[in-house]
């Protein structure tokens, strides 16, 4: 198993004394957010999508009545599966459109490659290194 013997012995020692082998639980720093904040705290950003952490954090209180931090309010988000993404800016599709679209597609599926070189394709995007953009995310 190419492990040390001590480890074995004590992994043995554990199950006998525990009936597993996995970590007991230790000491540590305890969370400033009950469960039914964490609800709350998902159920308000799901309600208003553009509400910031840094505003959600303001508002809510912990355990004690103590401040919570805008990276606390993000690491409850991210484990209950929200992530900040930018929102949709552009024209909502209706199914004329989709159906429009569709028909492009259709009639322009049987060119060849001489046909598609005289179409150009760009795709911009913006860039931003030095600075953060002011762009709100969602």
């Amino acid at each position: 198993m190419n492990v040390n013997r001590t480890t074995i012995f004590r992994l043995r020692q554990r199950l006998q004394e525990t009936n597993t082998v996995s970590d007991r639980p230790r000491s540590g720093r305890p969370r400033c957010t009950t469960q039914r904040q964490d609800r709350n705290l998902v159920r308000n950003h799901v309600k208003n999508r553009f509400l910031s952490a840094s505003a959600s954090s303001c508002q809510t209180r912990g355990r004690n009545n103590q401040r919570i931090s805008a990276n606390t309010v993000r690491r409850r988000l991210s484990t209950s599966g929200l992530r900040a993404r930018r929102p949709y800016i552009g024209p909502i599709l209706t199914q004329c459109h989709r159906h429009q679209h569709t028909l492009w597609a259709q009639e322009h599926a049987a060119w060849d490659r001489i046909q598609w070189r005289s179409v150009v394709f760009s795709d911009e995007f913006r860039f931003c290194i030095d600075h953060a953009d002011g762009r709100v995310r969602v």
